[in-house]
């Protein structure tokens, strides 16, 4: 019995130091050599950024707007689409007219009338002013009496002013009429300047408020290439200067290009100043504005040509 109770008393102190060494390496804030702790991967070079002289622009031209009417109005005819070439002042749609043409008929037709009256009343004046003239060499030989006289010369001072008034309504009529003709011609939708219809906001019986964009024209050439170069790039190039450009598209396919404007100031925001080059050389025809592009920079863009 005394012997069991030995073997009891035992087993219990050999748990109870179990127990303590367990307890000690949980609570141990330095982890075992033998067990390091995972490290986050290194990053591979996949993860690398664009080289900075990779600089993304588009094509663009000079000359580039959205045509709006200039007047209220319904569309009536539709004479250029998208794709079409026009040159400066063709007529890309009309609008409605039918009132205003009505209104300049009439104000011909009444400026044709004052022009009968004018020539009318010349007439007449110069037949009273003969008449006076002859009262007075009556008078002078007492052939006439004073108030003959004085009625002769009434007449043509009064046709005198008869012309004058009809004169000023001919002068009425013709600027009626050039005012029609400006409302008239506000109903002709015209290209600015001489490119290709680039897209076409209106459609046949559309009802349009002065203002409302109609066509966009844009020129096809000069291409010309803004982008932004930072100010750390090293030494501003001058007008004239070679770009090299590359469709982004189209990698093999290289583009060169002048320098034609440098910003004169630089943008506090991005620490950069704006480039403007012109697309030269031959085999252009097919590039468009709007076309992505890479610029290659520096590629001797800091030097003379």
């Amino acid at each position: 019995m005394r012997k069991r109770a030995i073997c009891i008393l035992a087993g219990a102190m050999a748990l109870a130091v179990t127990g303590c060494d367990n307890s000690s390496v949980a609570s141990s804030p330095h982890p075992s050599p033998s067990a390091p702790a995972s490290q986050p991967p290194a990053p591979t070079a996949a993860a690398k950024t664009s080289e900075p002289s990779d600089i993304l622009s588009v094509l663009s031209v000079e000359h580039q707007v959205d045509v709006p009417t200039q007047t209220d109005g319904v569309v009536a005819e539709i004479l250029k689409d998208e794709g079409s070439s026009v040159r400066a002042g063709d007529i890309l749609a009309r609008l409605d007219a039918r009132s205003i043409t009505a209104e300049l008929e009439k104000a011909q037709a009444d400026h044709r009338v004052a022009q009968n009256n004018v020539s009318y009343q010349d007439a007449e004046m110069k037949a009273k002013a003969a008449n006076y003239r002859r009262q007075q060499k009556l008078r002078e030989y007492g052939l006439s009496s004073e108030a003959d006289l004085e009625h002769a010369e009434f007449e043509a001072k009064g046709a005198e002013f008869d012309l004058a008034s009809w004169k000023a309504n001919l002068e009425k009529s013709q600027a009626e009429i050039r005012r029609l003709e400006a409302e008239l011609d506000k109903s002709r939708i015209r290209a600015p300047f001489a490119g290709m219809v680039g897209h076409r906001y209106i459609r046949m019986g559309q009802g349009v408020s002065k203002s409302d964009k109609c066509f966009r024209i844009s020129q096809l050439s000069p291409l010309l290439v803004q982008f932004q170069v930072p100010e750390s790039a090293g030494r501003r190039p001058e007008r004239g200067a070679p770009v090299s450009l590359s469709l982004v598209g189209d990698s093999n396919r290289t583009l060169t290009a002048r320098i034609v404007n440098v910003g004169p100031t630089v943008d506090p925001a991005s620490d950069s100043y704006n480039v403007t080059a012109q697309l030269t050389g031959t085999g252009l025809s097919d590039l468009r504005p709007g076309m992505s592009v890479r610029v290659d920079w520096p590629s001797g863009a800091h030097h003379k040509p």
